[in-house]
């Protein structure tokens, strides 16, 4: 099981919730690497001294970048589902069945979820 990480996740690391940071060392321990992707970085990131934890933790997350052809499925999916967020739905696109995303916002990712045919769990940091 991968663990994909969209901002509520990066902004929990940030702001050193512990139950995220454990979410984040148990898919270490689990040999698992968190993902997430670019854009969602670019949600969060704001630079400069405040965000030291938040750097740290990107050390151990791999990154995808937001690429055409990411793009261009996230925007068929957003097609599909009536949507508008395409980090969103890369970030859904990241995931594949029995994957766990974490993420605030359960209402739009359960909903791209579906549209993808993705079966995943939707966990709040």
């Amino acid at each position: 099981m991968t663990v994909v990480l969209d901002s509520g996740a990066l902004i929990a690391l940030e702001r050193n919730e512990r139950a995220m940071w454990i979410r984040l060392k148990a898919a270490h321990l689990a040999g698992d690497l968190p993902v997430t992707h670019a854009g969602v970085i670019g949600q969060v990131w704001r630079g400069g001294p405040r965000q030291a934890r938040l750097s740290q933790a990107l050390a151990g997350i791999d990154v995808r970048p937001l690429d055409e052809a990411l793009g261009r499925a996230a925007g068929q999916l957003l097609g599909a589902a009536g949507l508008v967020d395409v980090v969103d739905a890369a970030v859904v696109l990241l995931a594949q069945d029995g994957d766990e995303i974490v993420t605030m916002d359960h209402d739009d990712l359960a909903q791209l979820a579906a549209s993808a045919g993705c079966h995943v769990d939707l966990v709040h940091p």
